[in-house]
């Protein structure tokens, strides 16, 4: 273990060229977890350059998911790689947007912080960039702060970070600061050939920027060759055992055990001035990676939404069944189903081969009537449902429909008149008319009852689970609901909000306001989603 006395948090900056979406997240994902595999206490933030806020406002096609943290702060999805890898939990100051770094400053100006003079983005903007990135590691305490920075370089919103690092590099010294770059060396296929061009020009614009890599990472879909990364190391001033290769692997997982095999922690290690001896524990993490590529048998989900064209929409849904499939020493094989096509006349062919229907969360209108018809579907047909938050709303209506006899039963969301608004806007929600960071965000208690799924999962009778939305069932028709059968398996225990809702009379059937997902980690598998797919394994058999 780290030395933490008389200590200084070390600094890593994560950046990317040549093409977005190369996965910066996963490899300090995988960077952080074996920093912690030898004993060092990390954290990982995001700079995102958009000018939004945060994600919460945008259209999941636009930025994937919009992932919540325990504080209640709507971030980046890399945010939940960060917390899937490493168990660590992240909070606001983990995830900072050109918004928020021109609110904060704008907001010093208007109260006359600075005193009459011009306000630039130099040293304004970019002293505010590093006190966010400064602050994070003082207030945690951290040995190393690894800080992504979003986008690639070259692009004219990502130059203000760009020169907050440079600076900082400086003001906090090279010791105790590194670069690590990401870019992506594209395989010919006509000629048959490995270009390095592109990292050496991304490489070049990083230069002129007054930035030189300590260390390179090179994205490939084909193994690239000693001789190969000698020749970047050469031409882009770099020492070769610190030009890294991340090829494309079975499952995200992987990665970090790859990162290993180079030694990418101890490169790390050695430019910050920093003590290493032996390997990173990673015996779990490999047993775990043992698991999802060697499952003894295969269970297949369906995922109902409206995002289905891109799966980013529902990463971490996505990725807790992975921690889940594991758990149960399954592969769980999810496909998407696009819930504006499903209705009572398409269901049983849509959804008849499945062992499990999870009807995933979202706001509108669109698509829902397909998701209430998947809901009765699976609740007439006993197949294993599981509903989070939107899709936890649907089935109350679709019961409230189809065994109630409330056959105009809606959500007050949607704005139909009805006399059964079994699902309302909260009370707290009626007086807002801002849309950005104003849902019920981030976590709160749930008190479960015994006798349930939800107690057979969890084990225990509080839970702290992690929301976004702003409506809620309606608890004037909650009697009605519980004598009809479906029961309110989980209740705030201080508003006595409905957190989840079960049918007893189904194999398995749980619908839940929060959104266990964002909780589920490689170290903590969620156990919703575990109970979710042992039931789906069982009732299959």
């Amino acid at each position: 273990m780290f030395n933490r006395e008389n200590k200084t948090t070390k600094y890593v900056f994560v950046t990317g060229g040549v093409a977005s979406s190369l996965g910066k997240g996963i490899i300090s994902s995988s960077l952080a977890r074996l920093l912690q595999g030898r004993g060092y206490s990390v954290t990982i933030q995001k700079l995102d350059p958009y000018i939004n806020i945060d994600p919460g406002t945008l259209n999941p096609y636009e930025h994937g998911e919009c992932y919540v943290t325990e504080d209640g702060a709507e971030t980046d999805l890399d945010l939940g790689h960060y917390e899937r890898f490493t168990a660590i939990t992240t909070s606001q100051a983990n995830n900072v947007t050109t918004g928020k770094i021109y609110q904060s400053v704008i907001n010093k100006e208007r109260r006359g912080d600075f005193l009459g003079k011009t306000v630039q983005v130099i040293p304004h903007i970019t002293d505010e960039i590093k006190r966010r990135i400064v602050m994070l590691g003082k207030k945690g305490g951290y040995d190393i702060v690894i800080t992504e920075i979003g986008g690639t370089v070259g692009d004219i919103e990502s130059l203000p970070f760009i020169e907050a690092v440079r600076q900082l590099r400086y003001e906090l010294g090279f010791g105790n600061t590194m670069v690590l770059h990401l870019t992506l060396v594209p395989y010919m296929r006509a000629s048959g050939e490995l270009k390095t061009k592109p990292t050496q020009h991304s490489v070049k614009q990083l230069l002129e920027n007054g930035l030189q890599p300590d260390v390179l990472v090179l994205r490939s879909d084909v193994e690239l060759g000693q001789e190969l990364r000698k020749k970047v190391a050469l031409f882009c001033n770099v020492s070769p055992n610190a030009v890294v290769e991340s090829i494309d692997v079975p499952t995200i997982y992987e990665v970090p055990l790859k990162m290993q095999d180079q030694k990418l922690d101890e490169v790390v290690l050695e430019k910050l001035h920093l003590p290493y001896e032996g390997e990173s524990d990673m015996a779990n993490w490999k047993q775990f990676v043992e698991r999802v590529k060697n499952p003894k048998d295969v269970v297949n989900i369906a995922l109902v939404g409206k995002y289905t064209a891109l799966p980013d929409a529902y990463k971490s849904i996505v990725e807790a069944f992975v921690h889940a499939g594991a758990v149960n020493e399954v592969k769980v094989k999810v496909q998407y189903i696009n819930a504006e096509t499903v209705n009572d006349d398409t269901a049983a062919e849509i959804l008849g081969g499945w062992d499990g229907i999870l009807v995933a969360p979202g706001f509108g209108h669109r698509g829902l009537e397909g998701k209430i018809a998947a809901v009765k579907y699976a609740r007439e047909n006993k197949v294993p449902f599981m509903g989070i938050c939107l899709g936890m709303q649907c089935a109350v209506i679709e019961f409230a429909r189809n065994v109630l006899g409330y056959k105009d039963a809606n959500s007050a969301e949607m704005e139909v008149p009805t006399e059964h608004p079994v699902i309302d806007l909260m009370e707290e929600q009626k007086n807002v008319t801002d849309k950005g960071g104003t849902m019920r965000l981030g976590a709160y208690p749930c008190r479960v009852k015994r006798d349930t799924n939800l107690f057979a999962a969890y084990g225990q009778e509080v839970i702290f689970e992690r929301h976004r939305h702003r409506y809620e069932f309606n608890n004037k028709f909650l009697a009605d609901f519980e004598q009809a059968g479906m029961i309110a398996s989980g209740v705030n225990p201080e508003t006595g909000l409905v957190e989840a809702v079960e049918i007893k009379d189904h194999p398995w059937f749980v619908g839940a306001q929060f959104h266990p997902e964002y909780k589920s980690t490689v170290k903590r598998p969620h156990p919703l989603f575990v109970g979710f797919v042992a039931a789906t394994l069982k009732n299959r058999k």
